[in-house]
């Protein structure tokens, strides 16, 4: 990261006038931290749209008292700015008329848990910010209040167990609406290992109420700190009985992930295919979209339904926020509805998709150890999980027959459209494969590479290590 730590002010000459997007998270701030006009901020050296590396043009960071004697620690609050439209003028985002979200629709906040002798922020957050924003501009996938995601390493480089990360509304800053469209403010919380997992294997705005109600782990404002050395489960060992309960009750809110994998045509597959995603079709940016809208669906709704392959309505999930609501509860009509025109346009899009008489599929160890959790806390609950490939354009769409919109049925369990590929898992043949997958619920004790075979199926799975 190419920055420079200054005052806001500072990045500006003195007459010209702020831009409108800009000025208007600045207007939020000022109004949550009224006697910090001039905070500090690291400013990318080269923004984004004269060639730098960084997509975030600045990083303001105030310190924040807290409220101790509820529980929320002083801190440090970080707040991004470039993930929205600043300037409205297409240098970085194309302008949408402000109907919709401006630019992604969101920015970036932390909390971190301010240490007694520190007189000045740590840098390393905005780093970390940084990162997640090249992760947004490059996949165009948007972060959502109950995201998690692994991070593989303490945040801040340092021997901390705070390896992950849960996502969140910011507790003190609304969204606003601005010329350019809506702005919500998504709050990064740093967690231990075992509270991802409860995350995947439950969900994670639940999990997240826990940490809220632990004060050693966030507190109500959800601070961050980076000495933590207990996991909430540690700290009250009766919480992991309530998240137990949770998911023997509601299984799995966690849809999909981005995952190392690939797949093949069983009767294709020979000893000399490489097994990889080059040799699937090439995938189309709406069909792409689609995918992303998999992994984005509705956690919230009475039934479970797949996105409709449309054709007549193209639809990017990023420009179809609802200010008002969580992205993950509601969606568009062409998503989720069966309007004419949906329907109309699915038939269209069924001429692409093709039957399998069976499939073989690759995943690496990381994504093969949430099968179980796709079969037994997704697919048992009557719901769908996919596997996006994050090297190419393959996706994996593991469905129950009580999911509505596919396009797989009864009498064809396997159809591709494209490189996505759905398999329906009949009820009769859940049980078994929940059981043969067990093994994968510790890794450490799989040796690799591992297959697995339903013969009668024409049904194989593949783990590799990862590389």
């Amino acid at each position: 990261m190419e920055a420079v730590m200054e005052g806001s002010t500072q990045s500006f000459q003195a007459n010209s006038p702020l831009p409108i997007g800009l000025e208007a998270i600045y207007s939020v701030c000022r109004k949550l931290y009224p006697v910090q006009p001039n905070p500090l901020q690291v400013t990318a050296v080269v923004k984004y749209w004269l060639g730098g590396p960084d997509p975030l043009d600045y990083i303001s960071m105030y310190p924040n008292p807290g409220i101790p004697e509820k529980g929320i620690p002083p801190h440090w609050h970080y707040v991004s700015f470039g993930l929205s439209d600043l300037h409205g003028d297409g240098r970085v985002h194309e302008f949408t008329g402000g109907e919709g979200p401006s630019g992604f629709g969101f920015e970036l906040t932390f909390r971190l848990k301010r240490e007694a002798t520190e007189t000045a922020p740590p840098t390393w957050p905005a780093e970390l910010m940084q990162g997640l924003a090249r992760y947004v501009f490059q996949s165009e996938n948007v972060f959502c209040s109950g995201d998690h995601v692994s991070w593989h390493c303490p945040l801040d480089n340092s021997e901390s167990r705070i390896n992950h990360m849960l996502m969140a509304d910011d507790p003190q800053l609304p969204p606003i609406t601005t010329q350019f469209g809506t702005v919500q403010f998504v709050q990064i919380i740093g967690v231990c290992g075992e509270e991802l997992i409860a995350a995947q294997q439950w969900n994670g705005p639940a999990v997240l109420d826990l940490v809220r109600k632990t004060h050693l782990a966030g507190g109500p404002w959800l601070v961050t700190d980076m000495r933590r050395g207990e996991s909430i489960f540690e700290i009250d060992p009766h919480l992991q009985e309530l998240v137990d309960h949770g998911i023997e009750a509601d299984g799995s809110n966690l849809s999909g992930v981005s995952a190392k994998c690939s797949w093949e045509d069983w009767e294709d597959f020979s000893d000399e295919s490489s097994g990889t995603e080059q040799n699937t079709p090439h995938i189309s940016k709406y069909d792409s979209d689609q995918i992303k809208a998999a992994l984005q669906r509705g956690l919230g709704q009475d039934r479970t339904v797949l996105p409709p392959i449309d054709a007549q309505t193209p639809a990017n999930i990023r420009h179809e926020r609802d200010s008002n609501q969580d992205i993950l509860d509601k969606r568009k009509p062409s998503l989720g509805g069966s309007s004419e025109s949906d329907l109309e346009g699915s038939s269209m899009e069924l001429i692409r998709t093709r039957s399998l008489d069976g499939v073989k599929l690759k995943f690496n160890m990381e994504a093969g150890a949430l099968l179980p959790l796709a079969f037994k806390g997704r697919l048992k609950h009557g719901r769908h999980f996919t596997f996006k490939s994050i090297t190419g354009d393959v996706a994996v769409t593991l469905v129950s027959p009580h999911v509505e919109g596919s396009i797989v049925d009864e009498h064809h369990h396997y159809a591709a459209h494209g490189p996505w590929l759905q398999i329906l898992v009949a009820d009769e043949m859940l049980d078994q494969m929940i059981e043969d997958l067990d093994v994968l619920t510790n890794p450490s004790e799989v040796e690799l590479p591992k297959q697995f075979m339903w013969p009668t199926q024409h049904l194989s799975i593949t783990i590799i290590p990862d590389e």
